[in-house]
């Protein structure tokens, strides 16, 4: 098969194509066209293909990492969005829980209230109500009542209805009912219920992710359906997948369906990139460092894989988002970002960032604030003349020259101001991957850092030796690992069941049928994809907790038939998994099954593994030497520094830094007292030297 993988980004969209059959890859690099990001991807796929002089016609399929929905979100740029729901619950989203984002402050942002997504004069209510725990009918759908809330919405000017009422994970047959009455009223409006969504308790999250689903449907639909269209007139007859933030792809009418499952999409491909490269090298504990142009992404991948946000982690833009997602951290810091004194004098970096337009000073476009990509040309850790393998030039007249008001208003030299952006960047990467490490517990010295993105390997070695990590891992082609991710991604969607049953009193035959129901969804699912069920493995799990707790952890159930032997082995995973995560577990204590998952994937395409460079000699990869600013044991200097191209490196041959190892999509910096050495899988391993 032919394949490309396109990331689009803030600052670049990253391209990888690769054809499994003659184990054949290529990467290109294009800038992001933050106006309409659809035309950027196209440009992007021409420009590869031409590059390479590959038929357009040849490529089987496209998959696509979309920053849109997160984007509408970030930007509360979406639909105006409407609301129905269960009478006397109209105002549950702008309520929310007894749990507020700072507790004890009164001047602080609550997002659901300050900018919420559904505006209060276009929340309806109608009668309708189920009862748990079986969700029987306590009043019957007021089905005029739902016409006339849909019209009164129509009028209104709403493009866009969730439809949420109070207990409809039990039974969507109200929410089934009232979206056949939108789609009769308002056949033209985006519309879509809590229980196609996210059919599962907590009323303000679920509403919440509904609402979103909603906000951002619109334009995700356009988008994907525009781009769809587009890379069809230019020649290509590929096949369309868009990463999802579960780890997996999605086809665009699911996408167009279920716009909310993307609000991760490039972040989770980079984590399944960064664990694809980690896995070259044989190395299973990973923290993945992926940093582009806006924003750096952390995931933690150990040996039983990469993890999933719980419920009470998966926040964007600050509200709750209840979906699959891989465990990734943001946090506004990469090449673009920002270096700035605030009002009361601090020197800060990000997170505001330059972005694509008009991006750092250096990238000539007109950029007039000081950047990190500013700061590491002035202190000479990027080529000027070879940025992009040469594609591109750096201004370095433009980046002393922002630096050096920078360093005016600080009272420092050029070269101080530079390096303070620079530990400045590196300090706040490292505390957001302590948030993910440290404060959970895990030992950052026991796992390797995989540093990718065009900024990660920049950084990587830096911020490592802030954090004890003694070995950064960059791939073989870092700036488009995240491209990468989305190759070997399956596709992949869930289901879920609320079952709430206690230990010593749990209904078998109801886990076995909300099994048996959930599989069939999936299946229906992936057979209107048109894959073949016999490429498709499905995986148990459920949300477990002793009864009284507020969160669950996720435990594997086995395949089969759910037996009384086969559950006790489950409660005993689960008192395991406790122990894990907090220390200790209560062997006596009641344990409730709150939800059932399956997830079902479809086995993605292998593609070729990477191989070391040929080379002989170290001498064929030296491209010139020059004089880099580092601080060693406190002190600020120049040291002589040698710049190498990767693709020449000979494998196995351990090099000294001061370095710089240059490549299209990326450049990595070697600090004083480190070493690098290209292995045998085609990775760039840093070391301390007296590590």
């Amino acid at each position: 098969m032919r394949l490309i993988g396109v990331d689009v980004g803030g600052t670049f969209t990253d391209l990888v194509y690769a054809d499994t059959d003659a184990g054949r890859t290529a990467v290109h690099k294009v800038s992001t066209t933050p106006d309409d990001p659809s035309r950027g991807v196209v440009q992007g796929l021409m420009a590869l293909c031409d590059k390479y002089a590959i038929p357009r016609e040849t490529i089987d399929v496209v998959f696509h990492g979309t920053t849109i929905a997160t984007n509408s979100i970030l930007e509360h740029d979406g639909a105006v969005t409407g609301m129905i729901t269960t009478g006397g619950y109209r105002d549950i989203l702008h309520i929310g829980r007894h749990q507020r984002p700072q507790h004890y402050s009164i001047m602080q942002d609550i997002p659901w209230q300050d900018r919420p997504l559904v505006k209060r004069r276009h929340r309806k209510t109608v009668r309708e109500r189920l009862v748990p725990p079986k969700g029987e009918v306590l009043e019957p759908l007021d089905e005029a009542g739902v016409r006339q809330a849909v019209r009164e919405l129509k009028e209104a000017g709403v493009q866009s209805i969730a439809i949420c009422f109070l207990f409809s994970y039990l039974d969507p047959a109200h929410e089934a009912r009232a979206m056949a009455i939108v789609r009769e009223e308002y056949p033209e409006c985006f519309a879509t219920t809590s229980s196609s969504v996210s059919p599962q308790f907590r009323e303000f999250e679920r509403f919440t992710t509904t609402a979103m689903n909603a906000f951002v449907g619109p334009k995700v639909r356009n988008y994907v359906t525009r781009l769809e269209s587009e890379i069809e007139a230019s020649g290509f007859k590929a096949e369309l997948r868009i990463m999802a933030s579960n780890g997996g792809v999605a086809t665009p009418p699911m996408v167009a369906e279920r716009p909310v499952l993307t609000l991760l999409s490039g972040p989770a491909a980079g984590v399944i990139g960064g664990d694809w490269a980690g896995g070259l090298s044989g190395k299973r504990n990973l923290i993945t460092f992926d940093v582009g142009g806006t924003s750096a992404d952390i995931g933690i991948v150990t040996e039983g894989g990469f993890g999933e946000a719980t419920a009470r982690d998966t926040w964007i833009a600050g509200f709750p988002v209840l979906v699959p997602m891989i465990d990734v951290h943001t946090i506004g810091a990469g090449g673009g970002s920002i270096a700035f004194v605030d009002q009361a004098g601090a020197f800060k970096v990000g997170p505001r960032s330059a972005g694509a337009v008009p991006g750092p000073a250096a990238y000539g476009q007109g950029g007039t604030r000081p950047t990190v990509t500013d700061a590491n040309l002035v202190l000479g850790r990027l080529d000027s003349g070879n940025f992009l393998g040469g594609g591109m030039s750096l201004d370095e007249v433009a980046a002393r020259r922002v630096i050096g008001e920078l360093a005016r208003e600080l009272s420092l030299s050029d070269r101080e101001a530079a390096e303070g952006v620079i530990t400045l960047i590196n300090a706040n990467m490292a505390n957001a991957i302590r948030s993910r490490t440290v404060q959970k517990g895990i030992d950052p010295r026991d796992y390797a850092l995989v540093a990718f993105g065009g900024a990660g390997p920049l950084h990587g070695a830096e911020v490592a030796d802030m954090l004890g990590i003694p070995e950064v891992i960059v791939p073989p082609h870092p700036g488009i690992t995240s491209a990468v991710g989305l190759l070997i991604s399956d596709l992949r969607y869930d289901a879920i069941r609320t079952s709430f049953q206690v230990s010593g009193a749990a209904d078998l035959a109801r886990i076995n049928a909300d099994f048996v129901a959930m599989k069939k969804e999936l299946s229906d699912d992936f057979t209107a994809d048109g894959i073949a069920l016999e490429r498709v493995t499905f995986e148990r799990r459920g949300d477990l907790r002793y009864v009284g707790q507020g969160y669950e952890l996720k435990v594997p159930f086995p395949d089969g038939t759910i037996d009384a032997a086969a559950l006790a082995k489950v409660f005993e995973a689960f008192h395991e998994i406790h122990r894990k995560e907090y220390g200790h577990h209560f062997p006596d204590s009641a344990i409730e099954i709150v939800n059932l998952r399956l997830i079902g994937a479809a086995s993605a395409a292998t593609i070729a593994k990477p191989t070391a460079g040929t080379a002989k000699s170290l001498e064929t990869a030296k491209m010139r030497s020059g004089t880099c600013t580092f601080r060693v044991d406190g002190k600020l200097g120049d040291y002589p520094t040698t710049f190498y191209r990767r693709d020449l490196l000979p494998a196995g041959e351990t090099v000294a830094g001061p370095a710089i190892v240059l490549q299209m999509d990326s450049t990595t910096v070697v600090p004083p007292q480190h070493s690098f050495q290209a292995d045998a899988a085609g990775n760039l391993i840093v070391r301390r030297s007296d590590a």
